[in-house]
């Protein structure tokens, strides 16, 4: 319904650029002549970008409040942002682990969790410097929208620079899942814009710090989205070795000192760190937490032409049932080549849905229309070239896994926005008999991204959406959030044990999610796993309120473990009444 309306407004711009193309003009020309005025000023630009990104966000707290998590991999998150919060990089191993065993968590060799550690730092920022996680995701974002707003600049004139800035705020600083959710995009989609827009200055000037920067940008999609980040790399070597060898001698020496070396320094340094890290998390600079837990838990292989692993033996139920789940929806059929290319088709739909929708796909699509008869690859700037090639390794990377979220493809972020600025830029001066349409079009699209985001503002409870949107809603568990807030009221130190009926789906609501320092956490969370075995589990967390919760009861019922303090407690006091 909401990319119908968006889709419907385009229409509505297509049709008045051919009809009306002068409407609004002078309200335009003057904004334009603000914008301009503040796009000359380059830096000043990019504080705004990302001042403007952070103070939406903080705006809509009254309607949109701190995201509650709700999926696994966002928990796998806040465990890492705990983790460095408290200084340290990984955590000991719980005598009691098996009763702790959840989705994106390793518990041996260290206990922490399986991603890479840029997402989870950025957390860690806000928990430390404002009290909570979600305040490092609103750092980033900010951070995000300024970064691309600096990217662009070094490929676009400041005022169309500008303009991608203000779209990446209202399109991704707002009701975006990566402002609204602990899942990430926001730290990846920094990585490739810092890489991207020290490209073309590295080039021009030949800067230390510009080396420096691009060198940064590796490092955060290294840690943050190291699979896509390969991929995306690829085409900046290539275009990086060709400048190199373009230059003459003379120039070779100085930007071998300043631009190659620098790079390759913060290469080598980003890769020492993230050797120490992966020793200090599982014994081996080699091996990463994430490859740790596949070979513990996962069966299902990353590619689809990959076989099968026995299924390992698990202590929880719930994650076998998990990972059947995976095989029976996504490695079973997309192993036949019609399961492939539909597979392919729909994740195609996605990128176009979640990163452009009907308005920034307005430009990319008119671009065929309005340039000249016979325009060919070789017309394109090599500029453009680069951005294309990237775009288009990071999207064949996307096709070939299982699995596919849209915070996948963020390394790309801004080159995507760069590539609709670029299609905007060539179809303003275009003109149908003599009327300026693709002036009209050109303004129409920022005047709807803001439509659609008072719109969604105006409708803060919108459905959740079977395509991904920019603002797509992503699930939560309130339940446990709010059952959690009752237990920290309480006094003393608590222990939960979880009970989840055999249908339960771990995967959509899971409940056995605990704090980096397990021993000292006032709510501790822990499965189900029998009477004996809970009595063990409650001697070694002995002098704690045990509680049992029966996570599929609606509402989920929490009541005195059977025959603990709690229960006994409890009895007494429907005695006395």
């Amino acid at each position: 319904m909401f990319l119908a309306i968006e889709a419907g407004l385009v229409v509505l711009a297509l049709a008045l650029a051919f009809t009306v193309p002068n409407f609004g003009s002078r309200w335009f020309a003057v904004l334009e002549r603000t914008f301009g005025n503040l796009a000359r000023q380059r830096r000043l630009s990019i504080i705004t970008v990302g001042l403007s990104a952070m103070s939406l966000r903080a705006a809509l707290l009254p309607i949109l409040p701190v995201p509650v998590p709700g999926i696994g991999d966002e928990f796998g998150y806040l465990l890492l942002s705990d983790t460095f919060a408290h200084g340290r990089l990984t955590n000991p191993t719980s005598p009691m682990w098996m009763h702790f065993e959840s989705l994106f968590v390793i518990w041996r060799p260290t206990h922490t969790g399986i991603y890479y550690p840029a997402q989870g730092l950025f957390m860690a920022v806000g928990q430390v410097l404002l009290g909570h996680p979600f305040w490092g995701i609103w750092l980033s974002v900010g951070i995000m929208c300024a970064a691309i707003t600096w990217m662009l600049q070094g490929w676009l004139s400041p005022g169309w620079a500008l303009l991608g800035g203000f779209l990446a705020v209202a399109r991704f600083g707002s009701f975006n899942y990566w402002a609204n959710s602990y899942w990430g995009g926001a730290v990846a989609a920094i990585g490739g814009a810092l890489v991207l827009g020290a490209l073309p200055r590295l080039k021009q000037e030949k800067r230390t710090r510009h080396a420096l920067l691009m060198g940064a940008g590796f490092a955060i999609l290294a840690n943050s989205r190291p699979y896509e980040g390969l991929f995306f790399g690829i085409p900046v070597a290539v275009a990086l070795l060709i400048w190199l060898w373009k230059l003459k001698r003379p120039e070779l020496g100085p930007a071998l000192k300043r631009a190659l070396a620098p790079l390759l320094a913060a290469l080598a340094l980003t890769v020492v760190a993230m050797g120490y890290y992966f020793l200090r998390t599982t014994g081996s600079p080699l091996k990463t937490p994430y490859l740790v837990y596949e070979r513990a838990y996962n069966p299902v292989p990353f590619f689809p032409w990959q076989s099968m692993r026995p299924f390992p033996h698990y202590s929880q139920p719930g994650l076998r049932q998990f990972y059947l789940g995976l095989k029976h929806t996504y490695y079973d059929p997309w192993r036949t080549v019609p399961g492939f290319i539909l597979s392919r088709a729909a994740r195609l739909a996605i990128i176009g849905s979640f990163y452009l929708g009907a308005v920034l796909a307005l430009p990319l699509l008119l671009v065929p229309v309005v340039l000249p008869y016979g325009f060919s690859w070789r017309d394109l700037s090599s500029n453009t070239r680069v951005l294309m090639a990237v775009s288009a390794a990071v999207i064949f990377a996307n096709m070939l896994p299982i699995y596919y979220l849209p915070h996948y493809t963020a390394p790309i972020t801004c080159a995507i926005f760069a590539a609709v600025l670029i299609a905007l830029r060539r179809s303003w001066p275009w003109q149908w008999r003599g009327k300026p349409v693709g002036r009209f079009i050109a303004r129409s699209v920022p005047a709807i991204c803001v439509l659609m985001l008072l719109l969604r503002t105006a409708e803060p409870a919108w459905p959740a959406y079977r395509i991904p949107l920019w603002c797509t809603v992503t699930p939560t568990n309130q339940e446990r959030a709010e059952m959690l807030e009752e237990l920290d009221r309480m006094p003393g130190r608590q222990l939960v044990i979880v009970h989840y009926r055999p249908d339960h789906n771990v995967g959509a609501k899971e409940w056995v999610y605990n704090r980096a320092d397990l021993d000292s956490a006032k709510v501790i969370w822990a499965h189900d796993m029998g009477a004996a075995e809970n009595q063990e589990l409650i001697d070694y967390f002995k002098g704690r309120k045990v509680w049992l919760v029966d996570a599929d009861s609606h509402p989920p019922n929490l009541e005195p473990y059977p025959g603990s303090a709690g229960e006994q407690s409890a009895a007494k006091t429907d005695d006395e009444h």
